[in-house]
């Protein structure tokens, strides 16, 4: 029997829904090894009462987006949460510190939403439920994505990259942003995205998570050599890792 998945989104751009639309070709790969029950972007019936796998994309940010985690996690037998709002807060998360009515009424004013008593501090899934497999980046990549689903299917453990992107740049003999004295966190955030941004002449802004194998203090060192503040860093960091309690 054909494993049932379902994709839920909480708070997101749903960018890697969309994402997930222009994956056709590399979809025929794995097609026949699931049944698609239920995909928020793309189905307007409701999300069926049974089903074996649950992708979900989003950062949590109310007492609903807990609510349907803690249902998802009791029926799914695995969780894959998919990009950097979901995996590690993303930007939303940017509005977890400090108090969350405050800048709720910045926004709004006097005349707050509804919704507002239900609000809840952006957090990422694993905040609330248990995840099985992460997909990192804003937005995903769809080899690293298919390669998880696979994993998944067959019951294997999630391994994501460990090391920082670095190296990837040298393999693709990318000229170091630092030697002009701009600020890259490409030797603090997690490989696997092949270099994409600085390949295209763009600084690395840290959207796969920092590294486990990330040397922050080192990374500051590097800074300051390059005449940049260290403090840069955690500034930087926080565009798609305020959530993430690394520092």
């Amino acid at each position: 029997m054909s494993a049932r998945v379902v994709v839920v989104a909480l708070a997101s751009d749903f960018g890697c829904q969309v994402q997930m639309t222009n994956m056709e070709d590399h979809l025929l790969d794995v097609l026949g090894t699931f049944e698609l029950s239920y995909w928020q972007l793309a189905s307007s019936g409701h999300m069926p009462s049974e089903y074996d796998v649950a992708i979900v994309e989003g950062a949590v940010t109310t007492g609903d987006h807990v609510a349907l985690l803690e249902r998802v996690r009791a029926t799914a037998s695995t969780l894959i949460a998919i990009g950097s709002c979901a995996v590690s807060g993303g930007i939303p998360g940017l509005a977890a510190r400090g108090d969350l009515t405050e800048r709720t009424r910045s926004v709004y004013g006097d005349t707050l939403p509804a919704v507002t008593h239900t609000r809840a501090a952006p957090a990422p899934v694993s905040a609330v439920v248990e995840v099985d497999y992460h997909v990192p980046g804003c937005p995903i990549e769809p080899a690293e994505f298919l390669a998880v689903l696979r994993r998944a299917f067959m019951g294997l453990a999630n391994r994501p990259p460990r090391e920082p992107l670095c190296a990837a740049c040298k393999i693709a003999e990318n000229a170091c942003f630092y030697e002009d004295g701009l600020l890259c966190l490409g030797l603090v955030t997690r490989t696997g995205c092949e270099a994409r941004c600085v390949s295209l002449g763009r600084p690395c802004a840290g959207c796969r998570g920092i590294a486990e194998d990330a040397n922050l203090p080192a990374a500051r060192e590097v800074l300051v050599r390059h005449g940049l503040e260290p403090s840069a860093l955690d500034v930087a960091l926080d565009l798609f890792n305020s959530t993430s309690g690394v520092r």
